[in-house]
């Protein structure tokens, strides 16, 4: 996924699921960073921790949904799918008052046909895929992870996690390079505005 809108912005996605202490960090580094992201929250994380989803939206993060367990969705019965998109969709209602702005698939980088169609019928038009994987979900350390989002241009989306020191520690320099290159992070919302 990569939006075309010319606009010289680049969205930054993260799996919200983690150690909540290291999760405010890298929101709050981000947000003093003047980067504006997309959390897509696994319902579990927001079970554990009630307080996650107003952390994010008062740090001028935006919230999404990452499926309630986050498994791999191509494995699961079509009901088993539908449950996992509506019971995170419902946890984020109970908190925010609203299913969230994007849904993403969990454990793949695309959605199948039919999981397009679920997503659809439980509030979700667009499906957020990315086309940079940062690699911190496998903890290269912050050097890979820099080197990783030097792939985006204008219009990419790009996938991170929450919950990962590396991410933390590379957060400044990620923001810088993206400066560097004229390109400002913004949320997915902003991203695909016409």
């Amino acid at each position: 996924m990569h939006a075309r809108t010319g606009r010289p912005e680049v969205t930054l996605t993260f799996h919200g699921s983690g150690d909540r202490t290291l999760d405010r960090a890298v929101l709050q580094a981000l947000a003093k960073g003047g980067a504006h992201v997309t959390v897509l929250a696994v319902g579990t994380w927001l079970a554990q921790n009630p307080d996650a989803a107003s952390m994010v939206g008062d740090l001028g993060h935006e919230l999404g949904n990452h499926t309630w367990s986050h498994q791999t969705m191509s494995r699961l019965s079509v009901a088993a799918q539908r449950t996992e998109i509506e019971r995170c969709r419902d946890r984020i209602a109970e908190l925010t008052g609203g299913p969230g702005a994007f849904f993403r698939q969990s454990a793949a980088q695309h959605a199948t046909p039919e999981l397009l169609k679920l997503a659809g019928a439980a509030g979700y038009p667009r499906v957020l895929s990315y086309d940079v994987d940062s690699l911190d979900w496998t903890d290269p350390g912050a050097t890979t992870v820099r080197a990783q989002l030097r792939k985006a241009t204008a219009g990419s989306v790009v996938s991170m996690h929450l919950g990962h020191q590396g991410t933390l520690t590379a957060i400044p320099g990620i923001l810088a390079d993206l400066d560097s290159r004229g390109l400002r992070p913004v949320t997915a919302t902003a991203l695909f505005a016409v």
